[in-house]
């Protein structure tokens, strides 16, 4: 597991971001515990899936694996603090109102909050892909 800092633009709105970038063996012994699956996202730079992890003593990780067009394995395994990852969950959740509120008959979609969290992944991606483990 490596370490490194996700600058995000000013107007993202959002500080400077710790993440992990997990390793196989790293997933493993994150997972011991169980996982618990919360959310999906498909995006134009790949499938994401968020959940929480327990390990063999019971501490919580927050991972989001990213998946690349039809693979069935992760090209990507992503960890991050509680406060980060509750704000991409916030941002999820906060969609699921925004388009509540929009009409359906709408032909092109504003910018909500799926497309801010979208952003953010892409911004972790492009940091992740120098770091090698």
């Amino acid at each position: 597991m490596k370490s490194f800092t996700v600058q995000f633009h000013q107007e993202d709105q959002v500080d400077s971001m710790t993440v992990q970038k997990i390793t196989e063996d790293d997933f493993n012994q994150l997972t011991e515990g169980g996982t618990r699956h919360l959310f999906e996202l498909d995006t134009n730079i790949g499938f994401f899936v968020f959940f929480d992890a327990f390990d063999e003593s019971g501490a919580q990780s927050h991972l989001v694996l990213q998946y690349e067009e039809d693979n069935k394995d992760p090209i990507g395994c992503y960890g991050f603090q509680k406060n980060d990852f509750y704000e991409f969950m916030a941002l999820y959740l906060n969609d699921l109102e925004f388009q509540d509120e929009e009409e359906s008959d709408e032909e092109e979609q504003e910018y909500g909050p799926i497309h801010h969290l979208a952003h953010l992944l892409f911004h972790i991606v492009e940091e992740g892909k120098e770091i090698e483990v």
